[in-house]
């Protein structure tokens, strides 16, 4: 197979495993492209153009509603991207040079791990069972939230869903509220930044792109069913002492010399 089609498949894999989950799929990305010496401008592109696949799993799984008309739902979708949506365009270019890298990233797994389990130890009331309940201040409150995932590591998830969790959510209500905001925010980003880098693209990255999203599509799909039971019984201590392990190995190796980390 050809070393990009491969790096695609793995790369696809990694994004849609980790996209819904509290663990961040960028900072993932971030590490395994170091590992593949596939960690250039480029690269950063086709991280989020992969990401493409995973949000459309979304929009399959809940096409019910999302096919619909269903203004409130959108209304809130609305509402709850636009906080990211300004400072992404404000400080993006600033947070990519800066903190694109594994070592911030590894030191932001672990800082969100931390943080995971300080929510977890708390008794949370929840009034909003489910999605249809949101209000559009419910909504922005989310949508603020996920500011903090503009910093690689964080996690997209994680932020709104913990977000979510902390501003009267129920677990299951804040899990599918991130699936949904989800589409929004990287489908703009995917175009934003498609357009901007299209210069370093040519005819022939069509096939990496497409096993890319491909992958990612299917093993985003498996991991949404997954969560959605797993939410109803579980907390998210687990993903909280994996991004804490996670982030100590990278620092490890790095300080180690075991890992060249770029």
């Amino acid at each position: 197979m050809d070393a990009s089609l491969l790096h695609a498949l793995i790369l696809g894999i990694v994004e849609g495993v980790t996209e819904f989950l509290p663990i961040s799929s960028t900072g993932h990305l971030i590490v395994a492209g170091s590992l593949l010496g596939f960690s250039d401008e480029r690269a950063g592109v086709f991280y989020i153009a992969i990401q493409t696949g995973a949000m459309l799993a979304v929009v399959w799984e809940y096409r019910a509603r999302f096919f619909r008309v269903d203004p409130a739902l959108w209304t809130n979708l609305a509402v709850a991207f636009l906080p990211a949506a300004v400072i992404g365009l404000l400080f993006g270019s600033m947070i990519k040079q800066v903190l694109f890298k594994p070592v911030p990233v590894a030191l932001a797994f672990i800082v969100g791990g931390i943080i995971i389990l300080l929510v977890e130890q708390r008794s949370l009331t929840s009034r909003i069972e489910s999605t249809r309940s949101m209000t559009w201040l419910d909504a922005l409150k989310v949508g603020i939230a996920q500011c903090f995932a503009l910093i690689p590591g964080t996690s997209r998830a994680g932020a709104t869903i913990i977000g979510g969790m902390l501003f009267g959510l129920s677990r299951p209500a804040a899990t599918e509220f991130s699936f949904f905001l989800a589409v929004p925010t990287l489908v703009a980003a995917g175009a934003y930044d498609m357009w901007k880098n299209r210069a370093l693209f040519s005819a022939d990255d069509l096939g990496m792109f497409a096993v890319g999203a491909g992958v990612s599509f299917v093993s985003a799909f498996v991991v949404i069913r997954w969560l959605i039971r797993y939410v109803a019984t579980h907390d998210f201590r687990p993903f909280a002492w994996y991004r804490i392990a996670f982030g100590f190995v990278v620092l490890g190796t790095a300080y180690a010399g075991l890992v060249d980390w770029k």
